[in-house]
C-alpha cells in the first residue's frame, strides 16, 4: 500500500494557519502539480483562494475533527486519488486523537504548530494542556505577529518546556523573520566524572538523555529515583524513575529507565532509592526499535528520603 504523507498544521483559531498553507500551495517548490487532499478542521475568518494555485489539482474538504472516521478519510484520499494530504487542525481538539483516527497508510511527514504572540500566553495560563499537545509533536513552531525587538524568551521557554528539540520562528509584523539561536545551559554538568541530577531537574535531564541518549553514552550520573519493576525483564533489571507532569494533573506518567542491577530483585516496587550508573545508548523493547538510554547501576543506596519535589515538572 503507497504511503500518503500528511503535512499537519497546528495552532488555535486566527494564528497564522490558513495564510501559511495558502502561500505554501502557491508556491510551485511545493505544488508540482501533486493531487493534494486539503483538510479543514476548523475555519476562519481567512478563505483559500485556489486562483492563485500554480496546479488546480487541490481539492478542499471541511471535516469535523470530532467526528470524523477513518472510513471517511479512506474514502476522500480514494476519491481525489490523493497523493498528499495537508490538514489544518483544530486547535480545541487534541491532535493525538485525529492521528489514531488517520488511515493506515496516512504517516506525518511534518508537524507545524502557530501560534499568535498576542494570545498564546494567555491560551498557556486557561488551557495548557492544549498548547503542549501542540508543541510536544510539532517539529517547528512559529510565534507570529511580533513586534521587532520585544523580548521572545517568554516564548523561547514556552517551546522549551514541551521540546528541546523543536525549531523556534519569530514572525514579525515588520514582515522580518528570525530563527531562535537562544542557548538552553543545562542545569548539571555532562561532562563532570559523575553527572549529579538534583531531584527538581530530574524532568530536565530524563527528556534530554531519552532525546539524545548517544550525547550521554559511557558517562556516569546519579540521582534520586522510585522504583519500578519490568514485567518482561523481572531478573536483573528495574527502571529507577519519577512522577512527571508536563501540564496538568491529568497527564502525570512515571518517567523511568531500565536499569541492570544485579540485586534488582531485593528491590520493593516504588521506594526510593539513590542510584549511580553508567549510561549507554542502546536498542530496549521500551523504545520500540529506537535507540534510547540504559542504565547498569554501580551503586544503588535504598532507604533514601524521598524527593523533593514528589512529582516532577518541566
Amino acid at each position: 500500500m503507497t504511503q500518503i504523507p500528511v503535512y499537519a498544521f497546528t495552532g488555535f483559531l486566527d494564528s497564522g494557519k490558513t495564510k501559511f498553507i495558502q502561500e505554501t500551495l502557491e508556491d510551485e517548490r511545493f505544488n508540482a502539480g501533486e493531487r493534494t487532499l486539503l483538510l479543514v478542521f476548523e475555519e476562519g475568518e481567512e478563505e483559500y483562494d485556489f486562483s492563485a494555485y500554480p496546479h488546480k489539482n487541490v481539492y478542499l474538504e471541511v471535516l469535523d475533527q470530532q467526528t470524523v472516521t477513518t472510513k471517511q478519510l479512506q474514502a476522500l484520499a480514494k476519491k481525489y486519488k490523493a497523493q498528499r494530504v495537508v490538514a489544518e487542525l483544530n486547535g480545541m481538539q487534541q491532535v493525538g486523537d485525529l492521528y489514531m483516527r488517520f488511515p493506515e497508510n496516512w504517516v506525518v511527514a511534518q508537524e507545524v504548530m502557530f501560534a499568535d504572540s498576542t494570545t498564546i500566553m494567555a491560551y498557556n495560563a486557561n488551557m495548557r494542556n492544549l498548547v503542549m499537545d501542540k508543541l510536544v509533536g510539532a517539529q517547528m513552531v512559529v510565534f507570529n505577529r511580533l513586534e521587532k525587538g520585544c523580548d521572545v524568551m517568554p516564548y523561547h521557554k514556552l517551546a522549551r518546556a514541551a521540546s528541546r528539540r523543536i525549531d523556534i520562528l519569530y514572525d514579525y509584523t515588520d514582515g522580518t523573520t528570525s530563527f531562535d539561536e537562544i542557548q538552553d545551559p543545562l542545569p548539571f554538568d555532562i561532562n563532570a566524572p559523575v553527572i549529579q541530577v538534583k531531584d527538581e531537574d530530574y524532568a530536565l535531564w530524563y527528556r534530554d538523555v531519552s532525546e539524545e541518549p548517544e550525547k550521554y553514552d559511557g558517562k556516569t550520573v546519579s540521582f534520586k529515583a522510585q522504583v519500578a519493576m519490568l514485567r518482561r525483564e523481572k531478573n536483573g533489571m528495574f527502571a529507577p524513575g519519577r512522577f512527571v507532569m508536563t501540564c496538568c494533573v491529568e497527564d502525570i506518567q512515571f518517567c523511568g529507565i531500565p536499569c541492570r542491577y544485579d540485586k534488582a530483585a531485593s528491590l520493593e516496587s516504588r521506594e526510593w532509592v539513590m542510584v549511580t550508573a553508567k549510561i549507554s545508548a542502546e536498542k530496549h523493547p521500551l523504545y520500540k526499535g529506537d535507540m534510547g538510554p540504559v542504565l547498569t547501576a554501580i551503586q544503588v543506596i535504598k532507604g533514601v528520603v524521598p524527593a523533593e519535589p514528589d512529582v516532577a515538572t518541566f
